[in-house]
């Protein structure tokens, strides 16, 4: 019997979609239609390549209303949001494409009489690219244009929480005219995703996930002397300065956790407010949470959707419960979410003061609507306690001092810092993490490093 792949919507608990595995047969033709197709594709001209990528973007985006409501249903996104991913791709797709050029070119080193020399870029070969659902769209796009344009074949294996993305992404190329085998996607099982990667054919694997998982990819993966990006977990801190701009700063750490019911790896989960502004800051972060309204996700006025499963949320409460039997104090009543409902997947927004290091809440990552709040006396103590952690993927710091900020940036353990602003990725600045955040990068011209590698030419002239 085949096995089958299910999605419950946490919308109210339904079968969604249900596709079949695929099986051993199908896979192995996966992997040789890919490296058939990446031999012939990387011989094609840049301008082509960008072409055929710039007409799927287009034909993605015309589909942008379909796509958004299957990604509400799929995983939870308020459907007044949904569609903003789909302009993220688009964006994120766009720039990759005007700056693959310069990001591809052949590298050029100082004049030698009698030698050419020079490096290019060359195609890794098949990449696997291994998707979330919590930003199904965006992320795995990341790496799959870098990868075509530079010349390589892509696999796709997609959550199985948003199988449509991966359909709906690969129907994109297919219909822009790229050739058949260079993008394809399966749904497959942790078993033969592991077995693909240990297959000769895949050349580098791209994982977006959880520490636990990226930890069994890079093992699986040891010894095959292939490149393996793994954008992991976070608990990103941030510090709001005394002469921070508190409107400002709680309009955009509000969102910064919230946003996607706090379901970001780059999400606010850790707040450290000084002394001298803790009390105004707080009052108005807590103003601003209660203005959520939490609901069904179909629902245009819903503003927090449900987290993506019920397990998922009842992860979050016990971080809750065990920091409220620690002494940290809740600042929202949650009576006030009428939506909220112990064991589903419906939470109401939470922010806990009186917490410390000790506690599950300020340590673990939460991925859900909750915020620990911590008051500092300075700036050293700040930079101390966003250090205390396992994760370095994003941090941030509230302020009118630029300079101030820059110096305590260089001290912060992080792959990106932010100033003034958080949770988001700009497409022309790498993204990358420390710590247990991960190793790699996407985004920017280094982002096609991980898909490319360098092969040297030296050439000695006989005349």
């Amino acid at each position: 019997m085949t096995r089958r792949q299910k999605t419950f919507s946490p919308i109210d608990g339904s079968l969604y979609i249900e596709r079949d595995y695929a099986n051993a047969h199908q896979i192995q033709v996966a992997l040789g239609k890919a490296q058939k197709a990446q031999i012939l594709w990387q011989d094609t001209s840049l301008d082509e390549r960008k072409t055929l990528c710039q007409k799927a973007v287009e034909t993605f985006v015309a589909n942008k209303d379909q796509i958004a409501e299957e990604l509400c249903w799929q995983m939870g996104r308020p459907i007044r949001y949904a569609a903003g991913e789909v302009n993220s791709f688009e964006g994120r797709a766009n720039h990759m494409i005007s700056i693959a050029g310069a990001a591809l070119a052949q590298i050029e080193v100082t004049d030698k009489p009698g030698f050419i020399r020079y490096i290019r870029r060359e195609p890794v070969g098949v990449v696997l690219v291994i998707a979330p659902w919590n930003f199904p769209l965006h992320t795995p796009i990341n790496v799959i244009i870098p990868a075509i344009l530079a010349g390589n074949s892509v696999i796709l294996k997609h959550s199985p929480q948003t199988p449509l993305c991966a359909e709906r992404i690969h129907e994109a190329f297919r219909t822009a005219g790229l050739p058949d085998g260079l993008f394809q996607f399966l749904h497959m099982t942790n078993e033969t995703t592991e077995a693909m990667i240990k297959s000769a054919p895949i050349n580098f694997v791209a994982f977006t996930g959880s520490v636990p998982v990226g930890v069994k990819i890079e093992k699986t993966a040891a010894g095959r002397f292939i490149g393996v990006g793994l954008e992991l977990g976070g608990k990103d801190p941030c510090y709001v300065r005394a002469d921070a701009d508190l409107d400002h700063a709680v309009e955009n750490t509000v969102d910064g956790a919230f946003f996607n019911s706090g379901q970001s790896c780059c999400a606010i989960e850790r707040l450290y407010i000084h002394q001298d502004c803790y009390d105004a800051y707080l009052q108005k972060f807590i103003v601003l949470v209660n203005k959520y309204q939490l609901g069904r996700p179909d629902d245009p006025d819903t503003t927090l959707g449900p987290l993506v499963n019920a397990s998922a949320a009842a992860f979050v409460r016990d971080q809750i419960k065990d920091a409220l039997a620690q002494g940290a104090i809740p600042q929202i009543n949650v009576k006030d979410f009428p939506a909220d409902q112990e064991g589903s997947p419906y939470m109401a927004p939470q922010v806990l003061t009186n917490v410390n290091h000790t506690m599950r809440l300020m340590t673990e990552e939460s991925f859900g609507p909750v915020v620990g709040i911590m008051k500092v006396a300075s700036d050293e103590e700040a930079v101390k306690l966003m250090n205390d952690s396992a994760y370095g993927l994003t941090a941030s710091i509230f302020t009118k001092d630029i300079n101030r900020a820059t110096l305590l940036g260089q001290q912060i353990e992080t792959g990106t810092f932010f100033v003034n602003r958080c949770d988001f990725l700009d497409p022309e600045l790498a993204w990358t993490g420390i710590k247990h955040s991960g190793r790699g990068c996407s985004l920017s011209i280094l982002g096609f490093e991980a898909v490319t590698r360098p092969k040297s030419f030296h050439i000695k002239t006989i005349l």
